[in-house]
Formats: structure tokens, C-alpha cells, sequence
């Protein structure tokens, strides 16, 4: 019997309490991966813990924290996970806050905060908390979950978009830097996908006329892999 393609790796997923995240988690379980969930609701992370148990996989680790808020949990998430496990292989960084749509001349401080807090900051500062065991692995991953908005800006999503702008950028600098590593940095634009922030911004749409996070979990499980060769690129899921 052939080993799971993710058995033995630990992979770091955040914003994985609904949504794209515990789809994701769930298929990375399936795949092997001991999972360390990331998610501001103990709730949601325990209900993806219990579908990855139903489903056979490793129970998962649940770090219920606001990454908007907690940054010292940031900062040492990386060196608690190799205490923990002894390695890092994977990090997932899907966790995203949309706040209002809003003209950019009527953006409020305190919303420009939040969502570059955690589009943007805590892109940053797991990167310097997991840029060592994830080098330090034979096959580190790295995925970073973008928006169409970056490359099509429109009215009042310019805080969204500028966050997550900000965000590519500084991903693509990282992939550059650690190029003659084994590690593969990656960004990952589902599409529309049918999850809560979509439909906080389109809430006149039909979500069964859209894409599941179920659909696109498998095509970002995919840049896990150790197979997975792509690296620095802008990997855009079923298209």
C-alpha cells in the first residue's frame, strides 16, 4: 500500500475554521498532513477537527487566535509547531479580512488597520516565523491565497485590494530570496468562490450558482505536494 503523498509533513493552515481554509484543511488531512489549524472561533476549529477525524485523518492542532490581534502568537507559532511536531512543511496563509466596501477617500483608520493587519502584517510576520523550519524542510511549501482584485481594480475595493497588493508583493520578494532553497513560494487565486466574505460583498448572489470551497481545495492542496515544482508564480485554480 502506497503512503499518502502528505504523511510525515505538518502543514500550517490559517483562516481554517470555514470556508476555503477547512476545505483545504480537510483535504490536506486526507492527504496525511498533521494539520495545525489557525482561526479567531474555537467552534469552527473544532468542527474541522471533527470532520478530519470522521474522515480518518491526524487530529489536528487548534490555535484559536485573532491574527489582527495576537501578534506575539505570530511571531511564535513557527518555533511551537517544530517544538511541538519537530518540523514545519507547509504554511497556508488563506485567513483574509475584507472589512466595508468603501470609496477610498471615506476609508476609516480603524478598518484600514484590520484589514491590512491581516491581509497583509501577519502575511509578513509568518514569514519570519516560519521562513526557518520551512527551509529547513526537503520540501517546504509555501501558499498565500490572492484576489482578481489586485490585477482589476474596482470602486471601492481599494482597500481590499491594496492589502492584498501589498501582500503579493512581498510573497514574490520572499520566493526570490529563498530561490536555491528546496522551498516553493507560491500565490493561489481561487476565483469566485462561495464563502462568507463573498457573500458579505455580493450578498444579492445565488451561492449555488458558484464554485464550493470544496471544488478549489484539491488545485491549492496541489501546491503542497513535494512533487509540486512551480515556484514564485501566480497560480490561478480551474482556469
Amino acid at each position: 500500500m502506497m503512503a499518502a503523498p502528505l504523511e510525515g509533513r505538518v502543514a500550517l493552515i490559517t483562516g481554517a475554521s470555514r470556508g476555503i481554509g477547512a476545505a483545504l484543511a480537510l483535504h490536506l488531512a486526507k492527504l496525511g498532513a498533521q494539520c495545525v489549524l489557525v482561526a479567531r472561533t474555537q467552534g469552527g476549529l473544532e468542527e474541522v477537527d471533527d470532520a478530519i477525524r470522521a474522515a480518518g485523518g491526524k487530529p489536528a492542532t487548534l490555535l484559536p487566535f485573532d491574527l489582527q490581534k495576537a501578534e506575539k502568537d505570530i511571531d511564535m507559532i513557527g518555533p511551537s509547531i517544530v517544538e511541538r511536531f519537530g518540523r514545519l512543511d507547509i504554511l497556508v496563509h488563506n485567513a483574509g479580512a475584507l472589512n466595508k466596501l468603501t470609496p477610498v477617500a471615506h476609508i476609516e483608520p480603524r478598518d484600514w488597520a484590520e484589514v491590512m493587519a491581516v491581509n497583509l502584517t501577519a502575511s509578513w510576520r509568518l514569514i519570519r516565523s516560519c521562513d526557518p523550519p520551512l527551509r529547513a524542510s526537503d520540501a517546504g511549501r509555501a501558499v498565500f491565497v490572492t484576489s482578481g482584485r489586485v490585477l482589476r481594480p474596482r470602486a471601492y475595493w481599494g482597500m481590499y485590494g491594496a492589502a492584498k497588493a501589498g501582500m503579493e508583493h512581498l510573497v514574490m520578494t520572499w520566493a526570490q530570496e529563498v530561490e536555491a532553497t528546496p522551498l516553493r513560494v507560491n500565490l493561489v487565486d481561487p476565483g469566485v468562490v462561495a464563502t462568507k466574505m463573498r457573500a458579505a460583498a455580493m450578498p444579492g448572489e445565488d451561492p449555488t450558482t458558484i464554485p464550493q470551497p470544496a471544488d478549489v481545495a484539491p488545485g491549492i492542496a496541489a501546491l503542497c505536494l513535494a512533487s509540486e515544482t512551480r515556484h514564485g508564480a501566480r497560480v490561478l485554480i480551474g482556469r
